[in-house]
């Protein structure tokens, strides 16, 4: 979609994402307040059915719109609207529970400023009236826009809003509607039919939006684990202002909206007196719901999902008859996509064999097929070469000088790149140096935390004159770092290592680089308590250094005050809404008191 939205002031902008922010949490409120009301008192599950009733909402108006298309606007009110009436109505009957109401609330300011932060960043720039355009552009290195996956399921979402009619169209590069997950594009039917005049606009602000729910799955996963209130707020900010929240929630494709429902899958099983799906086995329902939601966001989401099922192992399983529960909720989720793509619009597996088997182009071969006949040409020297290829990609290098795949602009290696960047300094070159920074932390797993990775050696030292004591913050870091390491060699492992199927910063769950930047500081934090604010903070200045300019501002733009405003006020309150966040009864956010006493009746 093309369209061009006439230009806005930054006031009118701020009430269309006040209005985007309202439709978006909706449904997921109620699903909050009914989880509370049927005798939820865990923050982590509350917070983890809101944001499972807010995907299945999603989903539900997905398909309704492509079965009956005449019956979608219906389906979009009836979410919104009925939402509001069970809102109302539950908050009339949970007056015994407003102090865990209040409590909740602070995620879900913390999400909206979240938004606005990353909203009127990105167009501190301009750019309101070609949004899409914007996205590829405003956080890229100059003058190499990203790719055009942003727009995928917004190109989608028209064809089904406007009755699904004649063949499926394809959108250039050759993708299929069955090549990429549909949740993003149920969320944006929720809202079409609320006044979408000027589409991409609105696309672009719910994109966002749907991104920022990382703030609500993380939050579940801090309060579950039991931090202290201090590391969970230094977590969330270094979180927040980060390359992965703040270029990958602008720039809209639905991966960090997977990474939401993995780190509140995550949640369900960080409780240090035990698994949630031992003492509450009804959670595993919940976690298949996660589980199915983060598939449907995005095929990257899968890699989360490998260490997120290592932890529930490690962790402790319910038994057999709630296991099977929790895999039909899944099933129920992913099995009538998974039917769409072999018998709708086949085959849709392109993402699969670009990532699996190195494969590009667009052939009649299934996924399974392709990937043999790709290991079987490679063959086992190249094959094992390639994986070693894969984790020299993350670690900062470009094996054999790797040529990226179409449409992707060059990468290079740590070394070299960085010898640039000083290069640059030196001779006052900003925007190139800065370009170098953006393009490292891009590509490069490894480096995608930035500052916060002086952590590792401050944590090695200080483990080893102390000593390994425990204590939650220390429980909590060593959780998301070996959290980190199985995902991460799960997913090196996986990909093919092929120029195409590389293992590129880009092509992870994002929920690595989360999880990773929270336990860094979190094991700062039990370590060095006194060092983790200066580390975030310092991280924190840097990353604004990076990302706050927009490289090669086209020709008749300039920065907005209003926006700058808007975006450091806003970055203002969430930090101090996250540490003004502390429970009054700490161990009210426990999963070991995740029900009140109707438990057994809520259980049967």
């Amino acid at each position: 979609m093309t369209e061009v939205t006439p230009g806005l002031s930054g006031g009118s902008l701020l009430v269309l994402v006040a209005v985007q922010l309202l439709l978006t949490a909706m449904p997921g409120v109620a699903a909050a307040f009914l989880a509370v009301r049927l005798g939820v008192r865990a923050q982590a599950l509350a917070l983890g059915a809101g944001l499972a009733g807010s995907g299945v909402a999603a989903m539900l108006t997905f398909w309704v719109y492509y079965g009956v298309p005449a019956l979608g606007p219906a389906c979009a009110f009836t979410v919104f609207f009925g939402s509001a009436v069970a809102i109302a109505w539950l908050w009339l009957r949970l007056a015994a529970q407003r102090e865990l109401l209040s409590r909740l609330a602070v995620p879900l300011g913390l999400w909206a400023l979240a938004s606005l932060f990353v909203i009127f960043l990105g167009f501190f720039g301009g750019g309101v009236d070609n949004p899409m355009e914007t996205a590829s552009l405003r956080f890229a290195t100059d003058p190499s826009p990203f790719a055009s996956d942003n727009a995928i399921p917004l190109f989608f979402a028209d064809w089904i809003h406007s009755g699904s009619h004649g063949p499926v169209p394809i959108f250039e590069p050759g993708w299929q509607l069955s090549d990429r997950p549909p949740l993003q594009i149920g969320y944006a039917l929720t809202q079409w039919d609320f006044g979408w005049d000027t589409v991409a606009l609105h696309y672009q602000l719910l994109g966002v939006i749907l991104q920022q729910l990382w703030v609500i799955g993380m939050w579940a996963l801090l309060t579950a684990a039991r931090v202290g209130h201090r590391t969970r707020a230094l977590v969330m900010v270094a979180a927040l202002v980060s390359d992965v929240a703040i270029v990958n929630a602008f720039y809209v494709w639905p991966k960090l909206l997977g990474a939401a429902f993995v780190l509140a899958g995550l949640a369900l099983v960080v409780d240090p007196r035990g698994s949630s799906l031992r003492r509450a086995p009804w959670t595993t329902v919940l976690l298949g719901a996660l589980a199915g939601l983060a598939f449907l966001s995005h095929g990257t989401s899968v890699f989360g999902l490998i260490p997120l099922a290592a932890v529930v192992l490690w962790r402790g399983l319910p038994g057999w008859r709630w296991l099977a529960a929790g895999a039909a909720a899944l099933l129920l989720l992913v099995v009538p996509w998974m039917a769409y793509q072999h018998w709708g619009d086949p085959p849709g597996d392109r993402l699969t064999k670009w990532s699996l088997a190195g494969v590009a182009e667009i052939d009649d071969r299934g996924a399974l097929e392709a990937i043999a006949d790709e290991y079987g040409e490679v063959g086992l020297g190249r094959a094992i070469s390639n994986k070693l290829d894969n984790f020299s990609m993350m670690a900062g290098g470009n094996p054999g000088g790797a040529v990226p795949a179409p449409g992707q602009f060059p990468f290079g290696d740590v070394v070299h790149q960085g010898g640039e960047l000083v290069s640059d300094v030196v001779h006052g070159s900003f925007d190139g140096a800065v370009s170098k920074a953006r393009e490292i932390k891009h590509w490069h797993l490894f480096w995608a935390p930035g500052l916060l990775l002086l952590a590792l050696p401050l944590l090695l030292v200080g483990r080893l004159r102390t000593g390994w004591r425990e204590d939650d913050d220390w429980r909590f870091a060593r959780l998301c770092l070996l959290f980190y390491a199985v995902g991460v060699v799960c997913w090196g492992l996986l990909m093919f290592g092929n120029n195409v199927g590389m293992a590129v910063a880009s092509s992870s769950s994002f929920a690595f680089s989360l999880v990773g930047i929270a336990g860094l500081v979190a094991g700062l934090r039990s370590t060095f308590p006194r060092w983790a604010p200066w580390l975030v903070g310092a991280n924190v200045l840097t990353v604004l250094v990076v990302y706050t300019p927009y490289l090669g501002l086209p020709p008749g733009r300039s920065y907005s005050t209003f926006a700058a405003l808007v975006f450091l006020g806003g970055l203002a309150a969430f930090a101090a809404l996250a540490f003004a966040g502390r429970d009054s009864n700490p161990g009210s956010s426990s999963l070991s008191a995740a029900v009140s006493p109707r438990k057994d009746r809520v259980e049967r």
